[in-house]
């Protein structure tokens, strides 16, 4: 074994630090593990593959299996989860490990195998393992539980899956405001099964949260000493029916160890740790991307080829209905004597507005994500993207005309018409497109953020795919105006 585990050090220490986001420590250690375990599941009898299977799984720690296990087929994650060592490996692996292996695991283990993972965690963690199963398997699981175990379960599951109070916990520590420290201590040494956060709070007797106390105060001031001595002033909280965007900013922002969500009442009813913060932070960079990419695919998940090209068609119809609307606008004019010269640049002008487009939704998209751009500072983000769009329209619209002049003046690329026309024609049609480009692409977040669907949309394929159309429709536009003007 030992050989093994130094075999396994040598190989990650043999990867070259190069910066690379793909020779991370972490990654080569999951190629590592995904090659071990598909040579286990290789092996010629059931008997040597178990044995070889049941070595990696108490060599390795179960984060680690949690992540490499993704790459297996389903029915090989559940041979993976059977050899782990013991119940508290299995309930790591369980809360690290993704949505499929959990629901493959779910359809081969009975309710009192769930009932002893579920018994074990805290609440907050087993609450995201119910969504994984049946909602009648999810109630026979619960009648299965301590009472007051499912009771809280249950008092999170009842919050929505993007709000503070899915994101709590309702395990912390809270003492009336007249305890001492030392009938504190006593507490925390009687329940070793709630995790002690940095922070003990205060209530009044009406149980309304009024402060809280360091936990390192704990230490190091007398036993005798009431917590309301050496408590400290609660500065921010949050509602537990309040978005998880919104917990997560006043965390990032304050670097709240726990922050406090309190009821109607002002009551205090759970805590959200830095911890859970770091999770949701995982989760909404997941589904931004994957919103700025046009697709419900999650990667770190190897499904069949054709179930994620299910997940991307459908952002992709736009898209091909956007150029077949271009394209027919385009055969409306092909029998017109100046479009012959104008099509030409039509890919440049896509190109070109399509970027700029991006460039602004993704730059005022990044600002609302990390709470940079509020609601007074959105006139002043508008001018500011309309300012810049303006002016790369004009400074490369000028480059690209007297390019193209230059171009057709002296016969190297002559498009049949007078070179100073086409100059002006594709300078002004750069800068209209790109006027254009920068209009959707500022004004779209704030569209989609006004009814509350997520702003990075307005990076993905929908509007670009808008943008490409309406911003050649401008080139278009304008070329039929100057042309009409200067060419016979």
């Amino acid at each position: 074994m030992e050989a093994d585990v130094q075999n396994d050090q040598d190989k990650l220490e043999d990867v070259v630090v190069s910066g690379n986001l793909m020779d991370s420590r972490t990654s080569q250690l999951d190629d590592v593990l995904n090659e071990k375990l598909e040579q286990a599941f290789h092996k010629p009898t059931s008997q040597f593959m178990l044995h070889d299977i049941a070595k990696i799984a108490s060599e390795h720690d179960p984060i680690d299996l949690a992540y490499a296990v993704t790459r297996l087929p389903p029915s090989a994650r559940v041979v993976v989860y059977d050899n782990l060592p013991d119940l508290n490996a299995k309930i790591i692996f369980m809360i690290n490990t993704g949505s499929t292996t959990r629901t493959a695991i779910f359809s081969q283990i009975n309710d009192m195998e769930i009932k002893r993972l579920l018994e074990r965690m805290p609440p907050d963690e087993a609450t995201w393992l119910l969504d994984d199963m049946s909602n009648r398997r999810m109630k026979r699981v619960l009648d299965l539980l301590d009472p007051k175990k499912a009771v809280r379960i249950r008092e999170l599951y009842k919050h929505d899956r993007n709000s503070a109070g899915r994101l709590m916990t309702n395990e912390f520590f809270s003492f009336n405001m007249h305890a001492t420290i030392g009938e504190v201590a006593a507490v925390i040494r009687d329940n070793p099964g709630i995790d002690l956060t940095r922070r003990i709070f205060v209530l009044t007797d009406e149980e309304e949260l009024v402060g809280f106390v360091p936990a390192r105060n704990l230490i190091v001031n007398p036993p005798y000493v009431p917590i309301r001595q050496v408590m400290r002033p609660v500065l921010h909280q949050i509602g537990v029916d309040a978005s998880r965007d919104e917990a997560v900013d006043l965390v990032e922002r304050y670097k709240i160890p726990a922050l406090p969500v309190v009821d109607e009442q002002d009551r205090l009813v759970g805590v959200i740790t830095y911890e859970s913060v770091v999770e949701a932070l995982e989760d909404i960079a997941d589904e931004t991307i994957a919103s700025i990419a046009g697709t419900a695919e999650d990667f770190s998940e190897h499904e069949p080829i054709f179930k994620r090209f299910l997940w991307r068609a459908p952002w992709l119809i736009v898209t091909l209905c956007a150029g077949l609307v271009t394209a027919t606008a385009l055969s409306y004019f092909k029998d017109r004597d100046w479009f012959t010269f104008v099509a030409l640049f039509v890919p440049l002008i896509a190109g070109m507005s399509g970027n700029v487009g991006i460039q602004c939704s993704t730059i005022l998209v990044r600002g609302m994500s990390t709470g940079e751009l509020s609601h007074g500072s959105r006139r002043d983000a508008v001018f500011g993207e309309l300012s810049i769009g303006v002016l790369i329209g004009i400074v490369f619209g000028l480059l690209c005309g007297i390019f193209v002049y230059l171009l057709n003046r002296y016969d190297v690329h002559y498009a049949g018409s007078s070179p100073l026309v086409l100059g002006a024609i594709v300078s002004c049609g750069l800068l209209g497109a790109c006027l254009m480009a920068t209009l959707l692409g500022t004004l779209s977040p704030f569209f989609f953020a006004r009814f509350r669907i997520d702003p990075a949309v307005a990076s993905g394929p929908i509007v670009t795919a808008f943008n490409d159309v309406l911003s050649t429709l401008m080139y278009i536009f304008i070329a039929k105006i100057i042309s009409s003007f200067f060419l016979v």
